[in-house]
């Protein structure tokens, strides 16, 4: 169990709606205003004692440099820490001596303690300070079994980077994606979680049957993905804690591109009969699906609005791929991409205030527009840049990059206001990434 201590404070994010205009494209492919310089120092500890995750002293280094990773990771900051930044004594964790952080050119201070207590927990304090004006910003605290110190350091980047962003938290959560390895003819794709910064990786199937488009479920403890077993496309629901499966329409028809329901009571998906490819829903577990397309071509990548009440999803209906808008009853279908090129994999923003998308004019580009269709920002200029998905505070996109040549593809995730796109880290090549809700 992963506690919050009463001394914390909650910290409240803002989140900017765009407006509607008419339609504009804008390429916004850039640098950020200067990093803040933030110090972020090793956390004191009253009594150095081991613990079932270490020494307490070791946490504390430990807990600093998942903070300032994590930090550094948003673009927004330059952390000074904890290696090459000498330590603080314990009274100093929540009454720091300004005068020295100001003299380092930080602008911000990370402080706080790892305690170790009496029934084998840790306590992980962290304050955030003005350097400046000496002033507290923030405090949390948290009282978790050793083992989980690295969350209790994410919760701590969240603090942080909500109060001096005004954006949303999204560090303690996790990415599932399509691990991929082998030779370009014979490559090997199987679906791989781990959390946002690359850590506690883990295979979660074996690599047997070619695995596509893996999607968290709103509480983050299911996927849906596409499968290839016996060279036939199906969706499958798997629970990540047992893995544990099931069909999701039994019997041998093709089905993919599945994606939940913002309440998680149903799953949208594509489904081939006929020569036709259209959309179709179905509960969650199990029964008849109910069809909602029936236009000739093929019609995939179905995404939810949050409030579930629109989809936005890709169709070939009008000879192009582009982007198209219904209710989530099937009713109102409309087309709102109508830029130069084609359009396809679009996500609907948990903000509901934007879709993201992949372009296609001669190279595969991210993008983000408004739910009208206006407002069209390209992010990246990479030469395959395609699949994306949102970060749970709607700031960030993740999608992945395919090499030139090589067939070779990456995770990365880029700012939706600019900036160069951060490479995610794998231990192989990835594709088709999820980006899962902020952790419980």
């Amino acid at each position: 169990m992963f506690r919050k201590l009463a001394f914390a404070t909650a910290i409240a994010a803002s989140a900017a709606v765009a407006q509607d205009a008419p339609p504009l494209e804008v390429d916004v492919v850039g640098g950020i205003d200067a990093p803040m310089p933030i110090a972020v120092p090793t956390l004191a500890t009253p009594n150095a004692v081991p613990t079932a995750a270490g020494n307490t002293a070791s946490l504390g280094n430990q807990v600093a440099a998942v903070v300032a990773a994590d930090l550094r990771s948003s673009g927004l900051f330059t952390p000074l820490g904890p290696d090459g930044v000498s330590a603080y004594p314990y009274v100093e964790a929540t009454a720091p001596a300004f005068p020295r952080w100001r003299s380092s050119g930080a602008q911000a201070l990370v402080s706080g303690f790892v305690e170790a207590r009496p029934d084998g927990r840790i306590t992980l304090g962290c304050y955030l300070f003005d350097v400046t004006s000496g002033r507290e910003l923030a405090r949390q605290g948290y009282s978790v079994a050793a083992t989980d110190w690295r969350r209790a350091a994410h919760k701590c980047a969240d603090a942080v980077y909500a109060r001096l962003s005004g954006e949303g938290p999204f560090f303690d959560s996790r990415v599932v994606y399509v691990a991929e390895t082998g030779p370009k003819n014979a490559r090997v794709k199987r679906i791989a979680i781990m959390d946002a910064d690359g850590s506690n990786h883990r295979y979660l199937t074996e690599g047997k049957a070619t695995a596509l488009n893996p999607r968290f479920s709103p509480d983050g403890r299911q996927l849906v993905y596409t499968s290839y077993l016996g060279r036939m496309p199906r969706v499958f629901v798997i629970d990540i804690a047992s893995g544990n499966e099931r069909m999701l329409v039994p019997g041998r028809i093709m089905t993919f591109a599945p994606r939940f329901s913002p309440d998680g009571r149903n799953i949208v998906f594509s489904m081939a009969q006929n020569g036709n490819t259209d959309l179709y829903v179905v509960n969650a577990y199990g029964g008849p699906p109910r069809r909602l397309t029936s236009t000739p071509g093929a019609d995939t990548s179905p995404s939810y609005s949050p409030d579930g009440s629109r989809i936005i999803f890709e169709s070939d209906r009008s000879g192009t791929q582009q982007l198209y808008m219904m209710s989530a009853d099937g009713s109102g279908q409309r087309r709102i991409s109508f830029g130069g090129g084609r359009y396809a994999s679009p996500v609907w923003s948990p903000r509901g205030n934007l879709i993201a998308f992949t372009r296609i004019a001669g190279s595969f580009n991210i993008g983000v527009m408004d739910t009208s269709g206006g407002n069209v920002k390209i992010l990246t200029d990479g030469w395959q840049d395609e699949g994306p998905s949102w970060a749970p505070n709607g700031q960030f996109v993740m999608f992945h990059r395919t090499t030139q040549g090589s067939g070779n593809a990456t995770l990365y995730a880029v700012n939706i206001n600019g900036g160069q796109p951060r490479r995610m880290p794998t231990p192989v090549g990835g594709s088709d990434p999820s980006w899962s809700p902020l952790n419980n």
